[in-house]
């Protein structure tokens, strides 16, 4: 699984640095994003520490931020930051004594995620409650709705592949639970989206001498 995502993730952001005018890179990429978001939810429900879950959410976030607007986008916050808002509004949700009062939680930070130019924005958030709380079939039943409000929303077809993990996880799970079993030491889980964003950042400066500025007035929308 976590080899599946660290995979995907850097075919899908070569493809987008290197060769912008091939979609299929980016086809591949869309497989990435759900396991990481399954993966955060299994974190935040086994985790001996959420506290601590978080502030390590929080110091990848901020490790990963330069590489990411030197390699990727100059003006966004990168998808850390989106797991990190996602998993906080799941510790509040468990917070909470009926469910009823996570509607306004959610609809906040939706509208923040939103409103800043953070990766996947609230299609984030969403995709991570849809995890946290769809079950079987509803999985992808829900993953397969949110993907057609953003399709038809921000025309976002290349995100209908994301289904794809989805529905390993709920129709075949002895075989995802096969590939759950085989993990990659701690650190390297860890430290792979920074430093792979670091080195393809380096690259793009030697290979086409695009050394970009950082857009602070956009990242704070401004």
């Amino acid at each position: 699984m976590q080899i599946l995502a660290m995979l995907t993730m850097l075919i899908d952001h070569i493809g987008y640095i290197f060769f912008p005018e091939d979609i299929a890179w980016r086809y591949v990429g869309r497989i990435a994003f759900p396991i990481y978001c399954y993966g955060l939810v299994q974190g935040h429900i086994h985790t001996s520490s959420r506290p601590k879950y978080l502030f390590r959410l929080l110091i990848i976030a901020i490790i990963s931020q330069i590489p990411y607007n030197l390699a990727i986008n100059p003006g966004g916050w990168n998808v850390v930051f989106t797991l990190l808002l996602s998993a906080t509004v799941l510790v509040i949700l468990d917070k909470l004594p009926t469910p009823w009062l996570g509607i306004p939680v959610v609809i906040a930070a939706i509208a923040l995620m939103d409103y800043f130019p953070i990766d996947y924005n609230a299609y984030g958030l969403l995709l991570v409650l849809i995890f946290r709380y769809a079950k079987s079939y509803w999985l992808v039943v829900a993953h397969l709705a949110l993907n057609l409000f953003y399709m038809f929303y921000n025309y976002w077809v290349v995100q209908m592949l994301s289904i794809l993990p989805t529905l390993l996880i709920a129709l075949a799970p002895a075989l995802w639970g096969y590939l759950e079993r085989h993990r990659v030491p701690r650190w390297v889980w860890w430290s792979f989206y920074p430093a792979h964003l670091l080195i393809l950042a380096l690259f793009k400066g030697v290979i086409y001498n695009e050394w970009v500025s950082i857009e602070w007035r956009t990242l704070l929308n401004l």
